[in-house]
C-alpha cells in the first residue's frame, strides 16, 4: 500500500516514514504543498497523510487542490492546532479525518487502517474485461479461474489495473511497486511483466498487457 505523507519537519517525517515502513507501508514524503501536489499528479496513492503547516501551500489548500481535481483517495490531516474551527476547516476543504499532534502512533496506525478499509469497501474490484482483483481479499480471477501470484507480481498487476489505459513506464512500476530506486538498466520489470502474461496465458489466449516500445506497458480491454 502506498502513502504519500506531506510534511515539513524533516525529523518528524522520518519518524513517521520509520514507523509506517515497519507497518509494510511504501511512504513518499513532500517537504511542501507543491511537491505534493506534484507527487498526487504523477503517482497513484491509497492515502495522502497532511501536515497543515505546509509552505507554498498549506494542507487545507493541498487538499482542496486535490479534491477539485476529482481525485478520492482518503486524506488524513495532521497538525498541532486544536481549535474547532480548524478541525472544521479541515474537513470542509475535502479531509477524510483530522489528528491532532502530539498522537500515539497506534492511534495513527487504527485511523490509517480505518481509512484505507472505507477505501477498499468503497471499491471492492478492479476489473478489466473478464480479469478483476478483489481489493479486500487480493485475489485475482480470470472468468472462474484463480490465478496464483506473487507479492510484486500482485502488486504490478494491482498498479495496472488502478492505471488500465495508461501507458506505464518501467520507472513509475519500480518506483509504485517496489517503492525504491534500481539500477536503470535493471530488468526486473520485464520479468515481472513476462511472469504475468504467461500465468493469465494459462487460462485466456486473449492478451490483456500491452507493450509500448520504448514507453513501458499498459493494461486495457484484451486483444486477440
Amino acid at each position: 500500500m502506498r502513502i504519500l505523507l506531506a510534511e515539513d519537519e524533516s525529523g518528524v517525517a522520518q519518524f513517521i516514514k520509520k514507523g509506517l515502513e515497519e507497518e509494510n507501508y511504501t511512504i513518499d514524503v513532500a517537504v511542501d504543498g507543491e511537491e505534493a501536489l506534484l507527487f498526487v499528479a504523477t503517482q497513484t496513492y491509497d492515502l495522502i497523510i497532511l501536515d497543515v503547516m505546509l509552505p507554498k501551500y498549506d494542507g487545507f489548500e493541498v487538499c482542496t487542490k486535490i479534491r477539485q481535481g476529482g481525485n478520492s483517495v482518503p486524506v488524513l490531516m495532521l497538525t498541532a492546532r486544536v481549535a474547532v474551527k480548524d478541525k472544521v476547516q479541515g474537513l470542509d476543504s475535502g479531509a477524510d479525518d483530522y489528528l491532532t499532534k502530539p498522537f500515539s502512533f497506534d492511534e495513527f496506525l487504527a485511523r490509517i487502517r480505518s481509512l484505507t478499509r472505507r477505501q477498499s469497501s468503497g471499491m471492492p474490484e478492479l476489473v478489466v474485461g473478464t480479469l478483476r482483483i478483489n481489493l479486500q481479499s487480493h485475489r485475482v480471477f480470470l472468468e472462474q479461474h484463480e490465478i496464483d501470484l506473487r507479492p510484486k507480481e500482485y502488486g504490478i498487476l494491482e498498479y495496472m489495473m488502478r492505471n488500465k489505459g495508461y501507458i506505464l513506464s518501467r520507472t513509475q512500476i519500480l518506483e509504485n511497486v517496489w517503492g525504491y530506486d534500481f539500477d536503470p538498466s535493471t530488468n526486473i520489470v520485464d520479468v515481472h511483466i513476462k511472469s504475468l502474461r504467461k500465468k493469465i496465458a494459462e487460462f485466456s489466449e486473449q492478451k490483456f498487457i500491452h507493450t509500448k516500445r520504448g514507453m513501458g506497458y499498459r493494461i486495457d480491454l484484451p486483444e486477440g
